[in-house]
């Protein structure tokens, strides 16, 4: 099989039209070394994507009205018009049409990663507020996916190179957190953890941590019994099947290290998982729905759309980056291309290469 015909096809989302979206992927298929290692496709809008490329990134785009992912150019970075009409663009603004072409790139986007049209999806941020629709109920990319590939459970699985963590509870209120923690949904949770750390990054036996509800653990049931009554019998059970450990209270997990013993954490709840995770992984850190199934992977970026720099040129585009690395990587693992893991742009920490983009753009433009 040729290289070109080994490249997996990656699949961009816009995210909000106002928000900081088009302009990461901008700068993420600035380095044409990336086409060295997929055919992206931006499911998008060729006059938006003009929009923001004015004095940001010089690419060569295979655009097509044809909406027929079959003729993809790979050796170009390639656009799938969602939409044909003029739309005004207003760069950090919170309006109607950031979110209603935000959704119809989404759509399409995962519709063709179901269809099996594209390999992998790298979606941009949305504002889970104004892309809410009939078409769209949803807390967020993760439940949405869940529903439209009509599984079970997902799980949101936070990525870096030095720490992985996933979530029982997603964008749940904290006064509704508890409610969710039941020994079914930690099981459900660890299961689909087990198997993806296993299939796509090739651990063979993977040690995962479960970090408790309430703090100090509970205190022995002192300061609430979740630890006791759910927590501790869905590790002993899931025991027979991988190797988890815990309850850890949350703080001194952290604050000792003891991430660093394990393959990866389930936390409990969002912030639970997530302070620790963006304070840890530095500006690099990668959005995974583990759970989709065997042909589907989707990444994303760990931030939001940062309607305060939209249009600015100033987003830092490494956690962008990263999550097509990883999209990239988790394919090859899948599929065993192993000449395709030693990428040689992976051996440099997503934050340098974006870095060395940003400087060039920078160069270009002052000329």
């Amino acid at each position: 099989m040729s290289n070109e015909m080994q490249k997996p096809v990656i699949g961009f989302s816009c995210g909000d039209l106002n928000g900081i979206g088009l302009e990461l992927i901008l700068k993420t298929l600035a380095d044409h070394r990336l086409l060295d290692f997929c055919t992206p496709v931006v499911f998008a809008n060729n006059k938006a994507l003009n929009f923001y490329r004015k004095g940001l990134a010089d690419i060569n785009f295979n655009y097509s009205s044809s909406k027929d992912l079959s003729r993809l150019n790979p050796k170009q970075v390639n656009i799938y018009n969602s939409w044909e009409e003029e739309v005004a663009i207003t760069p950090g603004q919170l309006n109607e049409t950031g979110g209603k072409y935000a959704l119809l790139s989404l759509q399409d986007a995962a519709n063709a990663l179901k269809a099996g049209q594209i390999h992998g999806l790298v979606t941009a941020p949305i504002h889970k507020k104004n892309i809410q629709s009939e078409a769209f109920r949803h807390s967020g990319h993760t439940p949405y996916l869940k529903e439209l590939f009509g599984v079970n459970d997902v799980v949101m699985f936070m990525l870096a190179d030095n720490i992985r963590v996933g979530l029982v509870t997603e964008h749940v209120t904290l006064s509704d957190v508890a409610s969710h923690i039941t020994k079914e949904n930690i099981l459900s949770k660890l299961r689909i953890m087990h198997s993806s750390l296993q299939k796509d990054f090739g651990i063979d036996k993977p040690k995962i941590a479960v970090l408790a509800l309430n703090p100090h653990a509970g205190d022995e049931g002192l300061i609430g019994k979740e630890e006791e009554t759910i927590i501790k019998p869905a590790v002993k059970e899931a025991r027979h099947h991988m190797l988890a450990f815990g309850p850890y209270s949350a703080d001194a997990f952290f604050a000792r290290g003891q991430h660093e013993k394990f393959d990866a954490v389930l936390a409990m709840y969002h912030d639970q998982g997530l302070i620790p995770f963006k304070s840890l992984a530095i500006g690099e850190g990668v959005n995974y729905t583990a759970g989709l199934g065997a042909n589907a992977v989707r990444t994303s970026p760990d931030h939001g759309t940062a309607f305060d720099i939209a249009g600015k040129g100033k987003a830092d585009h490494s956690s962008f980056l990263a999550a097509t690395f990883a999209c990239i990587d988790i394919l090859a693992k899948r599929n065993g291309y192993a000449e395709m893991r030693q990428n040689p742009m992976r051996k440099m920490s997503a934050r340098l290469l974006a870095n060395a983009v940003d400087e060039r753009l920078a160069e270009e433009t002052e000329k």
